[in-house]
């Protein structure tokens, strides 16, 4: 298996089923306990490049295979070890189900699989959450779970996670108005909603509830092991960083607390690396893109650890854990992983 020095990750781009390796990952520890996780000596993997804007991973355990989307393109594309990265769906996110500005942030974004093994996507150009009931079809058939709050469409859904009881906790920041000219959020007649909301949806009950409209722009999130606490990335506005933070909402009394800051972080890398996507580790601990890399936060929000892909979007694990996957922004296309201990 070729070797390749980490700055040589700044400048191969190949699609490639046999991963190829950094031997010289920059992983910085800040408390023991982590490395139970964290394998120091672990090497980082490029599994895709030359993807646009790489997005919500999702593993899935059914063909052994990562799922992520390239929002800029509107594909959903797999990688598995015997093909490598392939396009998977297309169109992803803007399928023309719903009226929006005809440019920008259209595709889809993140994504999650039920326990029927449904791919369930966030797609910014229809403005819904649907659900892909025959994703291996070479027509997929798209479902529409959810598409409005109170009557009203909603912005453009951007990530979501599901609860034990099938519910869907999802954000819905207005990318779907996002200039990718002026590089701001555009005013319009299509939009309905007047906030960016965090949203729970109850399938069974078809009955969405609003969780947060206080959030200038929600995005990444994810669920407490134990479900009591869902964590929320705020973004700046548009990517200043300067209100930046993970929240922490208590589901039973819906109280906002301010989780983790990272001020020292976002004053070292002044490079525009922001808070977006999350995974919950079932130990607790929570993966998140962040001011230099991955970062990895104790349940009671300590920095435990940071891994320096540079400029990443999200994160997702297999369903054993043994291995995190990470996908990068416009500057740094690439899908990657690296080993965790078992």
């Amino acid at each position: 298996m070729k070797k390749i020095p980490f700055l040589s990750l700044l400048i191969f781009f190949v699609f490639c089923s046999e991963p190829k390796k950094n031997t010289n990952p920059k992983i910085e520890i800040f408390d023991k306990s982590i490395e139970s996780i964290i394998d120091i000596h672990s090497e980082i993997e490029i599994l895709a490049d030359s993807i646009t804007l790489p997005e919500g991973p999702v593993w899935d355990k059914n063909s052994n295979s990562l799922l992520f989307v390239d929002v800029a393109n509107n594909q959903i594309l797999k990688w598995n070890k015997e093909t490598g990265s392939t396009k998977f769906i297309s169109p992803g996110g803007n399928t023309g189900y719903a009226p929006n500005l005809g440019k920008g942030l259209l595709g889809p974004n993140g994504m999650v699989i039920d326990d029927e093994g449904n791919l369930i996507v966030c797609q910014h150009g229809d403005r819904r959450i649907a659900l892909i009931d025959n994703k291996e079809s070479f027509k997929p058939n798209f479902k529409t779970v959810v598409d409005n709050f109170n009557g009203k469409r909603l912005n453009s859904p951007n990530d979501l996670t599901i609860a034990s009881d099938g519910s869907i906790y999802f954000t819905d920041p207005p990318f779907s108005f996002f200039d990718l000219d002026s590089y701001s959020f555009v005013d319009s007649d299509l939009r309905k909603l007047d906030f960016n909301g965090v949203y729970k949806f109850n399938p069974n009950e078809n009955k969405i509830i609003s969780i947060s409209k206080e959030i200038d722009v929600p995005n990444g999130l994810g669920l407490s092991p134990d479900e009591k606490y869902l964590y929320v990335n705020k973004m700046g506005i548009p990517f200043s960083t300067s209100n930046s933070r993970i929240l922490k909402i208590n589901l039973d009394n819906l109280e906002t607390e301010t989780f983790f800051e990272g001020r020292e972080l976002f004053e070292k890398f002044k490079d525009g690396r922001d808070f977006d996507g999350m995974a919950i580790h079932s130990s607790g601990n929570i993966f998140t893109s962040g001011p230099g890399g991955l970062l990895v936060i104790s349940p009671d929000g300590k920095l435990k650890a940071r891994i320096d892909f540079s400029h990443i979007t999200n994160c997702t694990f297999d369903d054993n854990e043994k291995y995190l996957y990470v996908t990068g922004f416009i500057d740094n296309p690439r899908v990657y992983r690296i080993k965790l201990k078992e």
